[in-house]
């Protein structure tokens, strides 16, 4: 039985406890509901106006028929025309933020993503060659897309190649993805010399990152590459927790430091090869989101993941928001909007931090 001081003790442990998770909670649902919310204004914004309550009705009313009521014009403009824009991009953002949370993680280093690792380089060459070149992996209308799902893959692996050859560290990871950005951005650029004035017009919208392009069955393929690796990645939480403490303390802990770092390294790549492929390269996401959800609510990966999953959501959506109606109807490429919300993030985060950066 404890004695009086240590029961105090214990009490006033949960009770900061209880603090410190009913805030993460807090803040998951304040992310949950403003997703929501600017989904809504998003879906009213166009051409064609509609009112926020006319678009949560023509969603509901999908769904539960009997209670929610729409009309056939803004179920078309909902439904066939804005929505499956709106989600891919807080699916895409989701999936680029867990990705930058986990090579920040693996990594431990704060400006690693998988663009760091020339993933998105290697997209861009991949598409480049399809443009230019009219060669690929796939024919027909996915032969762009094919081309830069393989190539990131490729790229992925070639980091794993060089990275096992020298011992697979985070500083042989960062130096092999560095090695690989270079080669393709050579690569690309090459092709854009050699290539027609169309076809460098083409590249050049491609690599800067798009949603124009969404449809309901890309939106399905992103999402469930996401549902099927984000489970594994969360159960690898608290190894990567152990990993951020040094290698040598996670291996004393009982982590496989290499087997970890490699198949997180392979499941991030799937998730970034299946979003740019369909998008184009889109930067900033996994490196900024990330950093927000760490300054929030810590640096716990088990509520990090998700929430940086939601804060990435929503950055990319209000990017996308922005980038369809700041100058419409000219519709900016999305990758340009990120890096103008990015850049000025980063510079903050540079001036606040002073001497320690992690």
């Amino acid at each position: 039985m404890l004695d009086e001081p240590a029961a105090k003790k214990v009490v006033l442990l949960k009770d900061q406890y209880q603090r410190f998770m009913g805030r993460k909670a807090l803040f998951l649902l304040f992310l949950s509901m403003g997703t929501i919310l600017l989904a809504g204004v998003a879906a009213t914004l166009g051409s064609a106006n509609i009112s926020v309550l006319e678009v949560y009705s023509a969603i509901l009313a999908r769904f539960f028929p009997d209670q929610f009521q729409s009309n056939w014009f803004s179920d078309t403009i909902v439904w066939g025309l804005r929505l499956h824009r709106i989600i891919l991009s807080i699916v895409a953002g989701m999936g680029l933020a867990i990705a930058g949370a986990v090579m920040q993680g693996i990594l431990k280093n704060p400006l690693a993503s998988p663009f760091t690792l020339g993933i998105s380089s290697a997209a861009g060459f991949g598409a480049a060659m399809a443009i230019v070149l009219g060669a690929g992996f796939v024919g027909g209308e996915w032969l762009i897309i094919g081309n830069a799902f393989i190539f990131t893959l490729l790229a992925a692996m070639t980091v794993y190649g060089l990275a096992k050859y020298k011992g697979i560290t985070p500083e042989t990871m960062i130096l092999a993805g560095i090695a690989i950005m270079y080669l393709f951005s050579a690569l690309t650029s090459f092709l854009q010399y050699v290539g027609r004035a169309e076809q460098v017009q083409e590249v050049v919208f491609w690599m800067m990152g798009s949603l124009g392009r969404s449809s309901w069955e890309k939106v399905g393929i992103v999402t469930a590459v996401i549902a099927i690796c984000f489970p594994y990645l969360l159960l690898k939480s608290w190894d990567i927790n152990a990993l951020g403490a040094g290698d040598e303390t996670a291996s004393s802990l009982g982590v496989n430091v290499e087997k970890t770092r490699v198949i997180c390294m392979m499941l991030v790549s799937l998730i970034t090869a299946s979003i740019i492929c369909f998008t184009g390269t889109i930067g900033f996401i996994g490196l900024v989101a990330p950093h927000i959800t760490r300054m929030a609510i810590g640096g716990d990966h088990r509520f990090l993941l998700p929430a940086s999953g939601l804060v990435g959501g929503l950055l990319l959506l209000g990017a996308d928001t922005l980038a369809r109606t700041l100058l419409a109807p000219v519709i900016l490429p999305v990758g340009i909007m990120t890096a103008f919300l990015g850049v000025p993030f980063f510079v903050y985060l540079f001036m606040r931090r002073k001497k320690e950066f992690w």
